[in-house]
């Protein structure tokens, strides 16, 4: 019989020349009468008061102006959406056709970013689903965001893991009722009269059937499959049970941007193949005339009923943040002119109550690090500042690299006290920069093409101005900070290493 410490990993727990000798213990007897925790309290206390206080307790310290900061995401779906209750009730229209196990015709939702386009359908969507449970039709909706998953085999591959997994739930709760009446029918065989079994044998063969079927549902790896086998695995998953599936798509036009419009054919003709499910599909799209890139088919069958989110104005914006800054902030955690001025910036920009979220919670966030309890109009102006500031820099870290060239040439320029340049100012400095790092030189007509797409962007401004008998020119200024900018793009690993050019610039001739 092996001992107890058979199996132990030989780390020295049995070896005896590791036992402690009288000698030992005598020795380090004086050991134990050493406080551990005096000398832990002194090597904290030695460095002076409050050593022992932690990076964060300080920042702790601070009572917080939030209640609950989530409520100022984007992602967050609100249990009421104001100015947007004839779009809501349109969409409910649509839908209720599933709570009679019908198919819903399909639906395009269109407007501008942070019109509430995601927002109402999702609310919608929650209350379809809930609303099934109650009279226990099967409802399911499918939320895809298509800027993320852009591709047809992902957004299949999405869809059918999804189903897959509900499948799987689904055959656990039928294999659990199967083994609880096989225990009632084990101590009552008479009850049996009201099932499809004959004896518990029966039930016994039934509850295999349904784990070979739950064992073959296999999910699909998000890369590797012919598109053809995801699609027939998607679509058996989907066929499963019987059931009305809502497909939302948001950003749809990215989808069909990236990888045309060979999904959307096959989810809108699929209803008649399926024999149990029965799909509908709702596209979500801040391009009023993406369905100009559709196949004339899909078209017809994708565009059933469309809907149009115009943009908020500024009182519903204001509207919009006190209901959403009564759950977000402690009470009087906001200066009276703070979500009159959130609004009114939203509102220059076509009514963007996401930016209006963002630019109040960026405020209190501002407000809160500076250990203040209250948001004021500065904090406003400075999350302005910021959030205007951050999507300058990102536009900019992602511009191709001869863009970035284009707009270095334009930053030179106004550095060296030369304003309003003109196309030929920039082309020259553009080509000594592009020797510099040994890039390939584009066309005159081709910088200026760059220099249009820089202004419509908002990083310069350009505009044709006449010279008179000298013709028209096209004067270019820089619209955004050149500090930070010029930042990002010496963070770019090949303009980085450019040396300081001095531009010469040739004497102008003014009408």
């Amino acid at each position: 019989m092996s001992s107890p410490d058979a199996g132990l990993p030989s780390s020295g727990w049995n070896d005896p020349s590791l036992a402690p000798t009288e000698t030992d213990e005598s020795s380090d007897s004086s050991l134990d009468q050493l406080d551990l925790e005096t000398l832990a309290d002194d090597d904290t206390t030695s460095d002076g008061e409050g050593a022992n206080q932690g990076l964060f307790d300080d920042l702790l310290s601070g009572e917080p102006i939030f209640e609950n900061k989530e409520v100022l995401r984007p992602s967050y779906t609100p249990h009421e959406l104001p100015h947007r209750s004839d779009q809501i009730n349109r969409i409910a229209t649509i839908l209720v056709a599933a709570l009679r196990g019908e198919t819903p015709s399909n639906i395009l939702i269109y407007g501008k970013t942070g019109t509430g386009k995601t927002a109402s359908a999702k609310f919608v969507s929650q209350e379809l689903e809930r609303t099934s449970e109650k009279y226990e039709v099967p409802c399911l909706v499918e939320y895809i965001n298509c800027e993320v998953t852009d591709t047809q085999y992902r957004v299949l591959a999405q869809l059918a893991n999804t189903f897959i997994e509900e499948n799987r739930t689904l055959v656990d709760g039928q294999l659990d009722q199967l083994e609880t009446l096989r225990e009632r029918a084990r101590e009552e065989p008479a009850m049996l009269g009201d099932t499809p079994f004959d004896d518990i044998d029966g039930i016994g063969t039934y509850a295999t059937r349904l784990e070979e079927r739950r064992d073959e549902l296999e999910e699909v790896p998000m890369t590797g499959w012919p598109t053809d086998r995801v699609y027939t695995t998607f679509f058996e998953a989907v066929d499963f049970q019987e059931r009305v599936v809502v497909i939302m798509l948001d950003e749809i036009d990215k989808l069909v941007e990236k990888s045309g419009d060979d999904t959307l054919y096959n989810l809108s003709r699929m209803n008649s193949e399926l024999s149990n499910s029965r799909v509908s599909i709702m596209g979500i799209s801040n391009d009023l005339k993406f369905t100009d890139m559709l196949d004339p088919r899909v078209k017809s069958s994708l565009g059933e009923e469309e809907i149009v989110f115009p943009p908020y104005d500024a009182n519903q914006l204001r509207d919009i943040l006190e209901h959403r800054a009564n759950d977000a902030f402690k009470s009087d955690a906001l200066s009276p002119e703070v979500i009159p001025l959130c609004a009114a910036f939203a509102a220059q920009e076509h009514g963007d109550a996401r930016r209006a979220l963002d630019l109040l919670r960026t405020a209190g966030e501002l407000s809160e690090r500076e250990g203040l309890d209250r948001v004021s109009e500065s904090h406003v102006r400075k999350a302005q500042d910021k959030i205007e500031l951050d999507r300058v820099v990102e536009v900019v870290r992602t511009l191709p690299t001869q863009s970035k060239l284009v707009l270095y040439a334009i930053i030179l320029l106004e550095r060296h006290g030369v304003h309003n340049v003109n196309t030929g100012e920039v082309y020259n400095i553009y080509k000594r920069l592009c020797e510099e790092i040994d890039a390939d030189v584009l066309t005159q007509r081709r910088v200026t093409d760059l220099i249009s797409e820089l202004d419509m962007l908002g990083i310069v401004n350009a505009v044709v101005v006449s010279k008179g008998r000298y013709g028209r020119t096209k004067e270019i200024s820089i619209s955004v900070p050149i500090e930070e900018t010029e930042v990002v793009l010496n963070s770019d690993s090949r303009l980085g290493d450019i040396e300081d050019i001095h531009p010469f610039v040739q004497s102008r001739f003014d009408s």
